[in-house]
């Protein structure tokens, strides 16, 4: 294989990234613009860049790997990325942005007027934003090794310096147009091979796939006993109310005009994920024809991109690897431009830009001091993804789902929702969440391999680190009612009340 075409696709969606952020540069002049884009994004565009973010490396190339591992109980890894935007629809997606914050802990003291419980959200969204980073960095240098043979640290590299560029520019309007051209991008780049690979399959005999019994059918256990069921269920709670609690995915709806706007973005969303989502089990069974059996360590994570070369001899298998090989970048480089600006934004919200306001003596922006935290917000991970073994690209987002699943997602649903929320009760609970994901995901990690129950919970934590996060901030707010702040229904009026009622209302009162 040549890899002159892979590094030339490459090449150009790193520089396409780097040209359309640079255009924020002259957009960008208030605070606004840096973290919500001043608050204009239409839907249309909106719904686009939200996609592009979303749809990381764990999509791309994860989605098929683990469809090409596991078979048709894998099927609802695509269902579940989908379907968690339904879940936010109809949650929190106008209530979020008619609280007017800029960031989740903005938007968590707002609602629980508690300077710890911003604290806290502060800490997690840079928890969850770095552990979805690590595995971005990893792919990027696993996928610029297969077509390039680079070393691994070289695309993560890459990644790292053109993401820090492109958020350090102009804040949220550069990744606005960053985003938005990276969706279109990478659905082309696997949509194009996608549809020559069928039809070369369909032109040669349709051969089928060389499967394992367990691969067609669903809910097999295997002799270890892996608990399928338990496992399918576990991630479908993750992707549903994780998603809703993914910094990098809130932090897109402070963006729109109105509640409304959120609405109509997120109806997008679904469709251009549903698209989207079609593909990688295309290649995941593809991969079984043509790939039946992978050489021992060589991860299944690089199917999609040994696809090509494997069916098509000579220039075209070349060129189909060089679209796919930047299309991964694109997805790469769009999810991690998403993670960094959440993690920017806090970072520079919550730590650099009090430090300038004591040095200054006043409260200015200080656009220096946010690009220094987007430096900071993609050189930490990118240590980590050198310094921590890969244990999976989609393996690690999953992990990053059910933080968020655990934490985020019962803040929000119990705060838009539920006006005897306390302070003391939503501290509890996200405490109780965090330390149970992080402690399951740790076991896995450390004790692995584990089979049974005990692999099943700790390796899908989800299923039961919510419910018990739940509980713990629901039981513990109706044991402390003293703490629930005393505007709290004043808020809930906010977050509640249309646009066009707010609008007349105010019309009224001038």
């Amino acid at each position: 294989m040549t890899p002159t075409f892979s590094i030339l696709a490459v090449s150009l969606v790193c520089l396409t990234t780097v040209v359309v952020g640079g255009l924020g540069l002259r957009l960008s002049r208030r605070t606004s613009d840096f973290y919500v884009a001043g608050r204009t994004v239409s839907p249309r565009l909106n719904a686009s860049a939200i996609s592009g973010e979303y749809l990381s490396a764990a999509s791309f190339l994860g989605v098929a790997g683990l469809i090409y591992d596991e078979g048709v109980d894998l099927l609802w890894l695509p269902v579940g990325y989908t379907v968690g935007y339904l879940v936010l629809l109809v949650m929190v997606a106008a209530p979020m942005r008619r609280s007017g914050a800029y960031t989740l802990p903005d938007f968590a003291e707002a609602r629980l007027r508690s300077v710890v419980i911003r604290r806290l959200a502060a800490l997690l969204v840079v928890a969850i934003g770095w552990l979805y980073l690590v595995p971005q960095f990893q792919g990027a240098g696993l996928a610029l090794q297969l077509v390039t043979g680079a070393p691994q640290w070289v695309g993560a590299l890459v990644v790292t310096v053109v993401v820090a560029l492109a958020v350090g520019a102009g804040g949220m309007r550069s990744i606005t147009f960053v985003q938005a051209v990276q969706y279109w991008i990478k659905l082309t780049a696997l949509a194009v091979p996608a549809f020559v690979l069928l039809a070369l399959w369909m032109r040669a005999g349709a051969a089928a796939p060389e499967v394992p019994a367990s691969w067609s059918q669903p809910f097999v256990a295997d002799a270890a006993g892996d608990h399928p069921v338990y496992r399918s269920a576990s991630m479908m709670v993750a992707l549903c109310l994780g998603t809703m609690g993914l910094p990098h995915v809130l932090v897109r709806y402070y963006t729109n005009p109105d509640g409304v706007a959120a609405r109509r973005t997120t109806v997008t969303v679904v469709a251009l994920l549903g698209a989207f989502y079609l593909l990688p089990p295309v290649y995941a069974a593809l991969g079984r024809v043509h790939l039946p059996s992978l050489p021992s360590g060589v991860r299944s994570d690089t199917v999609v991109l040994q696809l090509p070369g494997r069916v098509v001899e000579g220039i075209g298998g070349d060129v189909l690897t060089a679209i796919l090989a930047g299309g991964a970048f694109a997805a790469l480089l769009s999810t991690a431009s998403g993670l960094a600006m959440s993690v920017t934004g806090v970072l520079h919200q919550e730590f650099i830009r009090p430090r300038l306001a004591r040095l200054t003596g006043g409260d200015a922006m200080g656009f220096g001091g946010f690009r220094v935290a987007a430096a900071v917000a993609v050189v930490i991970p990118f240590v980590l993804s050198r310094a921590v073994e890969p244990i999976g690209i989609a393996t690690t987002v999953g992990f990053a789902f059910s933080l968020a699943a655990a934490t985020f997602a019962p803040l929000l649903m119990l705060g838009v929702w539920w006006r005897r929320l306390s302070t003391v009760g939503a501290a509890a609970g996200l405490v109780v969440g965090a330390v149970a994901a992080t402690a399951a995901a740790t076991a896995t990690v450390v004790a692995a391999p584990l089979t049974g129950w005990a692999g099943a919970l700790l390796a899908n934590p989800a299923a039961w680190c919510t419910p018990l996060a739940f509980s713990v901030a629901v039981v513990v707010s109706l044991a402390t009612p003293g703490s629930v702040p005393r505007d709290t229904t004043r808020v809930m009026v906010r977050l509640h009340t249309p646009e066009r009622v707010q609008l007349n209302h105010s019309r009224i009162a001038d």
